[in-house]
């Protein structure tokens, strides 16, 4: 029987999984997503909201505890100043994983695990220039005053005029 023993083998030692991992969190929180098997991304889904109570928690232990799972520096303050402070009103679910397919090599499962909220950039609203009357469709071109539509002419060209009236 099974009783009491969570998680995942993924094949490997402890050591290696444990390992792999960290290594894996830390890419998480560094590019913000990550593709790697379905059962990988599932067991550092709970690692990774772990990683981000902490950096909600803010204090000195808190980040202490992260530093010592997370393997760089840069990645830990960056935890802490960017990452944690978009989630301050989030109770959990940070992450999210969705399905790929499957790898051509060995048909393993392929999932994309990313943080739920990326950081969003502000995109530049391009400004249409006005329409006029002459860019709409007139419904009913007959209808139009061919009187009008002379003496318009008869202003730019007198040449048009003359085929304007042959019609």
């Amino acid at each position: 029987m099974r009783h009491n023993k969570a998680g995942r083998r993924l094949g490997r030692t402890t050591s290696h999984r444990e390992a792999m991992f960290r290594n894996m969190v830390t890419s998480l929180l560094s590019h913000e997503k990550i593709t790697t098997t379905d059962a990988k991304a599932k067991e550092i889904r709970s690692v990774a909201e772990k990683m981000i109570t902490l950096g909600k928690r803010g204090d000195l232990h808190s980040m202490r505890l992260a530093a010592a799972y997370i393997r760089e520096k840069s990645v830990v303050t960056k935890l802490f100043t960017t990452i944690a402070p978009r989630y301050k009103e989030r109770l959990g679910g940070y992450t999210r994983i969705i399905k790929l397919g499957i790898r051509q090599g060995d048909t393993a499962p392929i999932s994309l695990i990313e943080l739920v909220e990326e950081e969003m950039q502000p995109k530049k609203v391009k400004q249409k220039p006005a329409k006029s009357i002459t860019n709409k469709v007139i419904a009913n071109p007959i209808a139009i005053d061919e009187a009008a539509a002379v003496a318009a002419t008869a202003e730019t060209d007198p040449a048009q005029v003359c085929e304007a009236k042959a019609d």
